[in-house]
């Protein structure tokens, strides 16, 4: 298990933070974790949409950049979730209570800030699936600036 605070390596605050921590990672890929809590976005019953899923395999994207970031001394950066293919999923929920490990292995990653992962998320009788294309520019601070007139 990695020592260091989920909060320290993801862009997100609060309710907004689905996962527990980062088990392991390597240049390539992480492995993250999670238990399904009440939270901002549960169902009544406590257990999360089987769509959430796409935004847990995206902060594991996420936690594996700052991981990285880490390494290296640099700050955590903002990131975007561009798009998906193929998310499948077994279930229609996360059970409350359910204990959920996903794992991102980047497939692809340019200078430019363009990345490709493959994500996997498992749990008792769980498995979902997907590629995410996501977008980290060199820049973050300056692409979010809006234009000067």
């Amino acid at each position: 298990m990695i020592g260091w605070p989920i909060a320290e390596l993801l862009p997100h605050a609060g309710d907004m933070i689905l996962l527990a921590a980062v088990e392991s990672f390597d240049e390539d890929s992480v492995v993250t974790r999670l238990r399904v809590s009440p939270g901002l976005l549960s169902l009544p019953d406590g257990s999360l949409p089987a769509w959430t899923g796409i935004e847990i395999m995206a902060q594991s994207v996420a936690a594996f950049a700052g991981c990285q970031g880490r390494l290296l001394g640099l700050p955590v950066e903002l990131g975007f979730l561009l798009g998906t293919r193929n998310y499948q999923c077994n279930v229609e929920h996360f059970p409350l209570d359910s204990e959920l490990r996903i794992r991102a292995c980047r497939s692809l990653q340019d200078d430019n800030g363009m990345g490709v992962f493959e994500c996997h998320l498992d749990g008792p009788g769980i498995h979902a699936e997907a590629r995410l294309n996501v977008f980290r520019p060199p820049e973050v601070a300056r692409y979010l600036e809006e234009p000067h007139e």
